[in-house]
């Protein structure tokens, strides 16, 4: 799938999301190795703090349906502003993907490709032992 069709799957996740507060409608298109597509939109809620952002969303769906390995996220938003991965949303692409995974953000009529390297240049990383 080009980036072009992946920001266009993102384009569709956005109708379903539930923005009541912020009016501003995001939604996400998870490339997994295999071909398949995960998509993601907002849900905020009253309780700000509780809300999950469209990234998040399409990549714990994927996880809860045993994906692990990733090849690009797109992501698109309802207006302006150019809707950038908040902080947490970095971390959580951290920790199922590299620095040189792709992240194709819709921008204008166009779109502004990123690595995730790029975005979050010193992510918090955990070594797991088995001790």
């Amino acid at each position: 799938m080009n980036p072009e069709e992946l920001i266009k799957t993102a384009f569709q996740a956005l109708i379903h999301a539930h923005a009541p507060y912020s009016a501003y409608k995001v939604g996400a298109a998870l490339l997994c190795d295999d071909g398949t597509v995960f998509t993601g939109c907002n849900v905020e809620n009253a309780s700000y703090g509780l809300t999950n952002c469209a990234e998040r969303t399409a990549i714990f769906a994927a996880v809860a349906a045993g994906r692990r390995a990733f090849k690009a996220i797109a992501i698109a938003a309802s207006k302006e502003p150019v809707p950038y991965p908040c902080g947490a949303c970095r971390q959580v692409m951290a920790e199922f993907c590299g620095p040189d995974f792709p992240v194709y953000i819709a921008k204008g009529d166009g779109f502004e490709t990123a690595t995730l390297g790029e975005l979050l240049p010193h992510s918090f990383d955990f070594e797991v032992s088995d001790d």
